[in-house]
């Protein structure tokens, strides 16, 4: 296995603020808390001491309770005993509840979390670290996860009774209609040994249980078990009851709303764009396949879209009584997940990081402490094969990444047995209408304009003759551009990066039981580079 590194900043997919923050710029060091360095941990888990005892034993009994009906390994069982030590500490990255995975990125999300895990037990031996997998149980867009592509096809969950008025938390979706969604991915995988072993692990994992919750739980603890990966649905009543200070204090002062319009408000100024924006209430109303917002007006409380309506008593009284109907959205979320873990770390993509960044100042308003921010490992797996090409075509790993039109002209003007570059043409009629201005200048200024325009003229006469002559070549050396463009296509599908849209079991037919072990062999946790993986 081969294993190339490329900066972020370079590979043209990633925004400002994500480059910014890896390169530790000034601009954007007063929206975190500590760098996503190892050493940063020290500190991160003195502060993440005052973590009670109380919410650990809450958490534990949550966990055994959501794990009772799948089989464990011992080394999960054990971090979730773990969890109630003082000493003990979480890295959590969250995700939602796609289809299969989804895009590939999910694999590299929790192999972050584990590998981080593993190297933060080595340099702290006196603490534990678990990693966390959040589900996004509470999610409610159905279209954002049901789907995922193989081999260039879409495999969708096709409910014709989810509407834009019926629309709850996903999690408790039942996982009816899978069945063909079943039949139709084990055809297009084949029948060989490993293609057996995938249709088994969908079937096992959304025939065999009845919700997306269960049969997502089910799916990660498959795929990471062995790793002591603890899965938790956050969607539990035990668990919401230790945030309802934070709701209810969100509810009255509408505290986070206020203080992250600051934050973006400061982040804009900074030269950032704003990844989300809060609402005056950041929570949902969640019952019964409903999942609203909750919205005040003139001192009362009312639910979008239904004809739900409290006054402030009666809120709180409900609140109080039923912590689990209220649910918090993008913006409590990060909020949530600090409060009921014993959390230093969060893994997450570039966008979710990028609204991690808005809420700094709102931790410290209702005094949480703020975890350490990572982005999580992103890649590009290629074969030997794809290599080898790359390579017959001069090609460096990072030419891949450029667009393709400057990657094609590039690659022609190098190979073309004729020079297309213009450049010494333009510079020489350059130099010969500077004697133009000069003789102008000298007998009548008002001849400089029509020097001027005719010298404009005649460079973009340059200009067209240069790009015809390489549409010329382009056509001439037709098969080396078609290659070239087959390669990238199949490095980059839909132009975009390939762990944005192919789903894991199209590597996993490949490489088999190896392709996770050695992803996590591969991936650097500490290391901030993309990373290009040549897979034997």
């Amino acid at each position: 296995m081969n294993i190339h590194k490329i900066p972020y900043s370079e590979t043209g997919y990633f925004s400002k603020i994500i480059c910014d923050y890896l390169e530790k710029k000034e601009s954007i060091t007063s929206f975190y808390h500590r760098s996503a360095e190892i050493e940063s941990f020290k500190a991160q888990i003195k502060e993440k001491k005052s973590f009670t005892a109380e919410n650990r034993q809450i958490l534990v009994k949550t966990l055994q309770n959501q794990y009772k009906s799948i089989k464990i390994s011992q080394k999960t069982a054990e971090n979730i005993d773990l969890l109630e030590k003082d000493s003990t500490f979480t890295i959590t990255t969250g995700h939602q509840l796609n289809l299969f995975t989804g895009p590939l990125y999910f694999l590299y999300k929790i192999i972050h979390t584990i590998t981080l895990s593993q190297k933060l037990k080595s340099h702290y031996p006196e603490q534990d670290f678990v990693p966390v997998y959040w589900m996004a149980t509470e999610d409610h867009d159905f279209d954002e996860i049901n789907y995922f592509n193989l081999n260039g096809k879409k495999f969708r969950w096709n409910r014709t009774d989810i509407t834009d008025n019926n629309k709850g938390a996903v999690g408790e979706l039942f996982t009816e209609g899978l069945d063909a969604v079943h039949e139709q991915f084990c055809a297009e995988i084949g029948s060989t040994r490993i293609a057996k072993k995938l249709c088994n692990l969908f079937s096992e994992s959304y025939l065999e249980h009845k919700n997306l919750t269960e049969a997502t739980r089910y799916l990660a603890n498959e795929l990471f078990a062995e790793y002591g990966l603890v899965i938790i649905d956050a969607n539990a009543a035990a668990l919401k009851r230790n945030f309802i200070p934070f709701m209810e204090r969100e509810l009255k002062e509408q505290i986070s709303f206020k203080t992250v319009e600051k934050t973006t408000e400061k982040l804009e100024k900074s030269g950032y764009s704003i990844q989300v924006s809060p609402r005056e209430i950041n929570l949902f109303y969640l019952k019964d396949g409903l999942r609203e917002r909750i919205i005040e007006r003139d001192g009362a409380f009312f639910v979008h879209d239904t004809q739900m309506e409290f006054s402030q008593e009666e809120i709180l009284k409900e609140l109080q009584n039923y912590p689990e109907r209220f649910s918090p959205n993008v913006i409590m979320r990060p909020l949530y997940q600090e409060v009921i873990l014993p959390n230093l770390c969060y893994i997450g993509g570039g966008g979710e990081l990028a609204y991690w960044l808005e809420l700094k100042d709102y931790f410290e308003a209702v005094q949480v402490p703020f975890p350490i921010l990572m982005l999580r490992n992103s890649a590009l797996i290629m074969t030997e094969k794809q290599f080898d090409k790359a390579k017959k075509m001069d090609l460096e790993i990072a030419d891949l990444f450029q667009d393709n039109n400057d990657l094609v002209n590039r690659r022609i003007r190098k190979i073309s047995n004729i020079d297309i570059d213009f450049s010494p043409q333009k510079e020489h009629l350059i130099n010969q209408f500077e004697e133009m201005y000069t003789i102008a200048e000298k007998t009548d200024v008002t001849f400089l304009g029509a020097v001027k325009a005719q010298e404009v003229k005649q460079l973009k006469g340059l200009d067209h003759l240069e790009k015809r002559l390489l549409k010329a070549q382009k056509r001439k050396l037709g098969d080396e551009v078609k290659r070239l463009t087959a390669l990238q296509l199949e490095l980059f599908p839909r132009e975009n990066l390939q762990e944005r849209i192919n789903n894991f079991s199209e590597f996993y037919i490949e490489y088999g039981e190896k392709l996770i072990p050695q992803l996590m062999e591969s991936l650097d946790p500490l290391n901030e580079d993309f990373s290009v993986i040549v897979f034997e």
